[in-house]
């Protein structure tokens, strides 16, 4: 078996994948790439059991075969080498040779059988949607994602698929981050939670890309195609919690403000806050919000008066500074709203522009409680 590739084309692919692999597996198969060639087509795959991932190059080539390569050992070298064709070799000695303009590398290889095959989806459902919406809703809403092993439903993002949008939901208790299309739709109602492994490595992949996606989906797991490369993972198992009950209706309390301002205060102020709760308190009356933290135990405070539009009454609310930068960052907006109802329900924030038309974003932050 034997097959002639450029190296960086190589690497580029091989680069994607190997962010499947992880640091340590319980089998040693998948420590591997699987090279997979048929005549001028070869595939490579890698896999954690879990998330299944593969690519297909083209090569110069007349062979057919399947081999498994250490993926740490060819990544390493690959990166060393200037743009240059390479010339793989399948030795009898159970090694693989690698021929560049320079010298000779021999790896010892494994047998392709003994990695594990992708799922195959049985009768999945479909919809297709453009990579950068897909890897948009991926970044505005895994932040959100909670790390509780407890609870897995939660560790991951609810994807809502229905003929009259696409709503993708991410919640840790703490927070929550609805981003919703219009723009697009998908032929039937499903509903899926994705791990999220897979929508790191999918977000990584197609940020900024105007391919198309198909996302096939049936209960137990997912497959995403594009340009030449698959990604299947195993959906987690579970029911999401009903996430519209907690997201107050009734929010009279409306403050508007420049989220770059509001942004730039909160971690400011936050460095003086107790390092463990990482509570401010935001004091709104008439046009001012005034946002304040202590830390008690060190004798260190913070305060610093802004300027806001506001309608509602006077109100004092708590919140923990790490949550709110994490959303204010994760937009792009000028400004954004955050609407209350009491000291103790939960904030709606959401950006008053700089969405794109039929794209809806709402963020839901609980209130931490004051001690007065």
């Amino acid at each position: 078996m034997k097959f002639i590739v450029s190296s960086t084309y190589l690497l580029k692919k091989l680069q994607v994948l190997g962010g499947v692999i992880n640091a340590s597996n319980t089998l040693p198969i998948l420590d591997n790439f699987l090279f997979e060639l048929d005549k001028k087509n070869l595939q490579v795959s890698a896999s954690d059991l879990e998330t299944t991932m593969s690519s297909k190059l083209e090569v110069d080539s007349g062979d057919s075969g399947t081999i498994a390569v250490p993926a740490k050992l060819l990544l390493e070298t690959l990166k060393t080498f200037p743009e240059q064709p390479l010339t793989f070799l399948v030795a009898d000695n159970n090694t693989v040779e690698i021929s560049s303009n320079h010298g000779k590398y021999a790896l010892a290889y494994a047998d392709g059988a003994e990695f594990p095959k992708a799922i195959e989806l049985a009768e999945p459902s479909a919809t297709t949607l453009q990579g950068d919406i897909l890897a948009t809703a991926i970044a505005k809403t895994i932040f959100a994602a909670g790390n509780d092993d407890l609870r897995p439903v939660m560790s991951g993002v609810f994807f809502q698929f229905s003929p009259e949008n696409l709503t993708f939901v991410a919640t840790d208790a703490h927070k929550l981050v609805k981003y919703q299309r219009t723009d697009v739709s998908a032929s039937q109602v499903a509903e899926f939670i994705m791990p999220k492994k897979p929508l790191n490595l999918l977000k990584g992949i197609l940020l900024g890309s105007e391919e198309d996606v198909l996302v096939e989906y049936n209960d137990s797991n997912a497959k995403f195609s594009f340009d030449e490369t698959v990604l299947i993972c195993r959906l987690i198992d579970g029911k999401y919690p009903n996430y519209e009950a907690v997201i107050p209706k009734e929010n009279p309390n409306q403050l508007t403000i420049s989220r770059d301002q509001f942004l730039s205060s909160v971690k400011r102020v936050s460095i003086f806050s107790n390092k463990t709760t990482h509570q401010i308190r935001l004091r709104i009356a008439g046009a001012e919000l005034n946002i304040s933290a202590e830390d008690i135990d060190y004798s260190n405070k913070a305060e610093e008066r802004l300027t806001c539009a506001y309608q509602g009454d006077d109100m004092q609310i708590g919140f923990n500074s790490r949550f709110l930068v994490e959303m204010l960052n994760s937009l792009q907006s000028g400004d954004i709203s955050l609407e209350m109802s009491m000291p103790n329900r939960a904030g709606i924030l959401t950006p008053m522009d700089g969405l794109d038309e039929g794209e809806h974003i709402t963020m839901l932050v609980m209130p931490v409680m004051l001690n007065t």
